[in-house]
């Protein structure tokens, strides 16, 4: 029974009572409506100076849900995103939703063949796409490069649309020029204000009902679309707001990619649905990030650990009063003790390591964060409430393992996805019966109910028929006081199989002082000989994604500079 499970006790008190009620599923447009007829006043986001309030969110995506509408767009249909953090991104996300269709976030660094296998897999029929030149990258061309080749219609939108009047002139000494594009449907601008508000929402089946179809794996593989409800998405929201938790006078910093579902949830929908601020950034610039945590008074900084890291050893980084954040919640990649500490020692807030994946909407676990939390190093933390874990056998799934036990990591609650989007046969590797979903991660559990990811079955490195867990050496490596970042990957080895390859980032003070001697030495010291790098690479930057994962594949293909 779940309400036997042990996590319930790491829970905090504030979680404990949010769990004694049912979780009621809604409509995901709700995030925004509900908050509007409270207090249509409030203000909801914020974006290089400008604001829009709750109400003014809520009017103009329902005209926007009235220009899809007038589009042709039907109950169903797919529409695509193709910008980075602005304010027309939320705005069409809960547009297109009130029509009754589907978001598809798309990243808007995909090159003309990413866009459009997800545009010809999803059947986008409208795409939503940033059309400035930004420091001369042209973020439209991708678009332009589709068009030949798929049937859908395009709304274009731009940077400055929100800004106020007397700072549009000014976008253009940042390098932001907005293009005129043809054959277009016509603007976002144009189009929101010549739409009148949709006079009610579609109505949706918030368990059955798609709202987002997120694709994942294409950093390892084929993309997939998982196919996220109303209420896997709206559940997962009301989760993470409760966990941490947020209310109507937090200031959450939308830094993290919307396109990709941890940003979506975490630093978009959990705000939204505690009725607090956002503060949008279209990238992560670290002293931007600094200077807009101090001038807005930030309380919430959800990210990936190299931002964070970035954050920490940023030279200048006492000049900034960062002390107004609380809480922060790291995913996308394990976090470094020594990065935990050390953000916690530069901002005061609490920063605690979580875990999820696309297919649950993300998080499922989270370390605890309140009054008597317990933090365990290195863990992922415990279930979120309304959520059931157990580690099983990796070469049989219907056999749960002990505690203390490696296996890999299943999952079931109201969060878990419907399946992949035109993919029965994947939909039925990872379903793996009666809600549960395997994530691929290989974790043990311990006899509290924390859980530690032990590292991805893919990225399992065998040595001499010995595994190898890079999440275990990098976590070494990071106590090294020279080293800044490190991955870890397995590398072709004649006698041993596979050989452990460490990549490494050095810190600028400490660079031409370590070399790669050090660094093996420091490892053995530390683990079982078979487990220290047999070769180190120093490199500037790590290669990663635009949401700050590290891309083993890159590294392991020989794509390490940058």
């Amino acid at each position: 029974m779940l309400a036997e499970r042990p996590w319930r006790k790491a829970w905090a008190k504030h979680v404990a009572e949010a769990a004694a009620s049912p979780l009621e599923p809604r409509p995901l447009y709700e995030l925004v409506s509900a908050n509007a007829a409270r207090d249509p006043a409030k203000v909801c986001l914020r974006f290089q100076g400008a604001s829009l309030t709750y109400g003014k969110v809520e009017e103009h995506s329902s005209r926007f849900a009235s220009a899809l509408l007038r589009l042709g767009v039907a109950r169903g249909e797919r529409v695509a995103l193709f910008m980075p953090n602005m304010p027309q991104f939320v705005v069409a996300y809960f547009g297109t939703l009130k029509a009754g269709a589907v978001v598809v976030p798309c990243s808007p660094l995909y090159k003309a063949k990413e866009l459009e296998f997800q545009l010809r897999d999803s059947g986008a029929s409208v795409v939503v796409a940033a059309a400035d030149v930004v420091k001369g990258a042209d973020l439209y061309a991708s678009v332009e490069a589709c068009r030949d080749k798929l049937s859908f219609k395009v709304v274009t939108a731009s940077l400055t649309d929100y800004l106020p009047a007397w700072k549009r002139p000014l976008a253009g000494l940042a390098g932001v020029k907005e293009v005129a594009r043809s054959g277009t449907a016509g603007t976002f601008r144009a189009l929101v204000a010549g739409s009148p508000p949709a006079s009610e929402p579609a109505a949706a089946d918030p368990r059955r009902d798609l709202a987002v179809l997120q694709y994942t794996g294409g950093t390892t593989g084929v993309a997939k679309g998982a196919m996220l409800t109303h209420a896997n998405l709206y559940s997962n929201a009301a989760m993470t707001a409760s966990w941490l938790p947020l209310g109507r006078g937090d200031v959450a910093l939308g830094v993290l990619p919307y396109f990709h579902i941890y940003g979506m949830t975490a630093a978009m929908n959990a705000p939204l649905y505690a009725g607090g601020t956002v503060v949008l950034l279209p990238r992560f610039e670290v002293e931007a990030v600094m200077k807009t945590i101090e001038r807005e008074k930030v309380t919430n900084f959800c990210g990936v650990p190299t931002m964070y890291v970035a954050v920490i050893n940023h030279p200048e980084v006492g000049r900034f009063s960062l002390r107004t954040v609380r809480c922060c919640i790291a995913g996308g990649a394990a976090l470094p003790g020594a990065v935990r500490e050390g953000f916690a020692k530069v901002t005061g807030g609490a920063l605690v390591e979580g875990y999820g994946l696309s297919e649950s909407s993300p998080v499922t676990h989270c370390n605890p964060i309140g009054e008597g939390a317990v933090v365990k190093e290195g863990s992922i933390g415990v279930p979120f409430p309304f959520t059931d874990a157990k580690v099983v056998s990796i070469d049989d799934p219907s056999k749960e393992l002990g505690v203390g036990e490696a296996g890999e990591l299943a999952v079931r609650g109201p969060q878990v996805m419907l399946g992949y989007w035109n993919n029965p046969a994947e939909t039925a590797r990872v379903m793996a019966g009666d809600g549960w979903l395997l994530t691929g991660d290989v974790a043990r559990m311990d006899e509290d109910g924390y859980f530690f990811i032990v590292d991805r079955k893919k990225d399992m490195i065998d040595v001499s028929g010995l595994k190898v867990y890079p999440r275990e050496v990098e976590e070494l490596l990071f106590t090294h006081p020279g080293v800044k970042e490190a991955a870890v990957v397995g590398m072709p080895d004649p006698y041993r199989g596979e050989a452990v390859h460490a990549y490494v980032v050095l810190k600028p003070e400490h660079r031409g002082e370590v070399a790669e001697d050090d660094i093996v030495g420091f490892c053995r010291a530390g683990l079982a000989s078979y487990k220290a790098p047999r070769k180190v690479t120093f490199v500037d930057e790590l290669p990663k994604t635009l949401v700050g994962k590290v891309l083993r594949r890159s590294l392991r293909d020989g794509g390490e500079a940058r």
